[in-house]
């Protein structure tokens, strides 16, 4: 069922209804009122015809013992006189005796030849007055006001139908322009639908929908950026790899051999760019990452170096004592921003002297009051200033350097995600540090953990066997 179908459907039962219930109150309290006010009227009828018996002389009424009195008759009413004896002294009607006659004081129905009467009995010093109404009459009059007083509700009610019918067909026509507005729009238009004009309920309605359209529109672009990124990078190593291959099928000996080497490298090398392509998607475009694994920093960072130097021969200094504290951001990905940023400082930093990392808490006013600063320094050529705010573009590279160009755009896609940041420095002419900040779990919200003591981490001063396609 239709809104609008739905509304007239409900507002107007609702409106009949109490309109309804409305008109069958007034209606009784009406009949009520009108029956007491007929019987009123008999009742005064009878005593007014009482008093003036009270007026009359004396010889009237000895007149009257011999013939009864004709008193001139009412419209609608019939009236009849006895004596204390029983003897009819007066009347208005003479064929209506079995009516008018003697009985119970006060009110009473009387039937008579079909027609049945409302009658009214009053004594008065010894006088019997007797009134009647028919009441096929009073039920004509009634009817008649009755009528008089439906026609204005019926009026009414059939009034506030069609008020209602109009009023919602006028109050949803906005949502009608909407829809029209949507069914003509083409599908690949993702600018936001304008409110202009739009009342006030309907708006938010509105800028959800615009939200629906941004996320979208970022979404397509997030795929059609994966699309270009991916047919860009991988068409270079694809076409080395290929070409190195047709070279060893052509050659032999030691000059296939390398051919194949080469060969195995440039599939490493895309391998390793699909991969980052594949992660920087998934972190651009997912909207949920939680794993239900708690994300503590000594465990995210020895899993970090874990993935970086497998045999343990990495320069890798570590701080010796590690606070209890908790990530608030999914593992996986606290792991893979400290592993890209671990293996880009192995691969541009000296072999002579180590990677260093270090802990800090975030120093208030930084506009993240909850978090850890986690820094990352390696010696090696600094990095010229300027070029300090591209190193987390995509596909950017400084020099000669190797690598798909995508680690550090990956780290500033998690922690920007997850309410972190990335900086990097040139403490000195021979250094580089990296500056990752990232979020916390509060203390009333984190866990209790079974050891809350310092720990100790690992600390290795020996060198690092590097491969210049790691990144």
């Amino acid at each position: 069922m239709s809104l609008r179908a739905r509304l007239l459907l409900t507002l107007g039962l609702t409106l009949v209804l109490l309109w309804g219930l409305a008109a069958a109150w007034l209606l009784r309290d009406l009949h009520d009122q009108f029956v007491a006010t007929l019987d009123q009227r008999l009742a005064q009828s009878a005593r007014m015809v009482a008093a003036l018996a009270a007026q009359l002389p004396q010889e009237v009424w000895m007149a009257a013992d011999r013939q009864a009195l004709t008193i001139p008759p009412i419209e609608g009413l019939a009236c009849q006189v006895h004596s204390p004896s029983g003897e009819i002294m007066a009347r208005t009607h003479a064929d209506m005796e079995n009516i008018l006659a003697i009985g119970g004081q006060g009110h009473s129905y009387r039937e008579s030849d079909g027609v049945t009467w409302r009658v009214f009995t009053y004594e008065r010093d010894g006088l019997i007055i007797t009134t009647a109404d028919r009441m096929d009459e009073r039920n004509l009059l009634l009817d008649n006001v009755i009528k008089v007083a439906v026609v204005p509700f019926v009026v009414a009610l059939l009034g506030s139908l069609v008020a209602i019918w109009v009023g919602v067909i006028r109050g949803l026509a906005p949502l009608e322009h909407l829809r029209g507005a949507l069914s003509q729009r083409h599908p690949d238009a993702m600018e936001p639908v304008s409110s202009s004009g739009m009342p006030t309920e309907i708006r938010p309605l509105i800028e959800a929908l615009n939200g629906l359209l941004a996320r979208v529109r970022a979404a397509f672009v997030r795929e059609q950026r994966f699309t270009s990124d991916a047919a860009h990078e991988l068409r270079t190593p694809l076409t080395a790899a290929k070409t190195h291959l047709q070279v060893a099928r052509r050659l032999e000996g030691p000059a296939s051999r390398k051919a194949l080497e080469h060969a195995e490298q440039g599939i490493v090398r895309l391998s390793r760019t699909i991969d980052q392509l594949l992660t920087l998607s998934r972190v651009e475009g997912r909207l949920v990452f939680d794993d239900g694994v708690p994300s503590w920093l000594e465990e995210v960072v020895a899993l970090a170096r874990r993935d970086v130097d497998p045999t343990g021969e990495a320069s890798i200094e570590l701080p010796l004592t590690w606070p209890p504290w908790q990530l608030a951001m999914p593992r996986e990905l606290a792991i893979t921003a400290l592993r890209n940023l671990l293996e880009n400082a192995l691969r541009h930093g000296s072999c002579d002297m180590p990677v260093t990392v270090s802990v800090a808490p975030v120093p208030p006013g930084t506009g993240s009051p909850h978090g850890v600063e986690v820094r990352v320094r390696n010696q090696a050529a600094g990095v010229d200033p300027g070029s300090l705010t591209q190193v987390t573009r995509r596909f950017w590279r400084s020099g000669t350097q190797q690598g798909s160009g995508l680690g550090l755009s990956i780290v500033a896609a998690i922690t920007a995600r997850f309410g972190g940041s990335v900086s990097f420095t040139c403490p000195t002419t021979e250094s580089f540090e990296a500056r990752l900040i990232l979020p916390l779990v509060r203390q009333q919200e984190s866990p209790a953990t079974p050891d809350q003591t310092p720990r100790k981490g690992p600390i290795t001063t020996t060198r690092v066997m590097r491969d210049d396609d790691r990144e």
